[in-house]
């Protein structure tokens, strides 16, 4: 994957803008503030959160990324090893479980880079921040 592509962005879970700053405060798979998102990129200033209920697009992604996993999975299970059905979806349950932050990180990281441009100067250019307490603007 080369670096400013929406694959790179979307599965590094890095800023679609500058493909620099990080989405996320902690690792991929990391169970430690699993949600938190910072307000705009470290990078380039770039908002992550373009206005209210934006994420909402990125629910009906991870509807589809889990629906596809579960049948895929399941499938593999039963029809591929002959595992129980009972057993298929207890595996499917700790599956879901391990993957359910990854799966949360990347709906958003796809959400986000179908929203925004990836742009080669953005580190050069930064996009003002505001302060949340004062609404004053600041260079990120």
């Amino acid at each position: 994957m080369k670096k400013g592509s929406k694959l790179y962005s979307i599965f590094h879970l890095k800023c679609p803008r500058c493909a620099e700053g990080d989405l996320f405060e902690t690792p991929s798979f990391s169970f430690r503030k699993p949600f938190y998102m910072p307000q705009h990129c470290p990078k380039c200033g770039q908002p992550y959160f373009l206005e209210p209920g934006f994420y909402y697009g990125a629910m009906f992604i991870s509807y589809i990324w889990t629906g596809w996993v579960s049948l895929i999975f399941v499938g593999i299970l039963i029809w591929g090893f002959g595992v129980g059905v009972n057993t298929a979806f207890a595996l499917l349950v700790l599956l879901m479980a391990l993957l359910y932050v990854w799966i949360f990180r990347v709906s958003r990281a796809m959400w986000l880079a179908m929203n925004v441009k990836y742009d080669p100067h953005a580190l050069d250019h930064p996009l003002p921040v505001k302060d949340q307490a004062a609404g004053t603007p600041q260079k990120a």
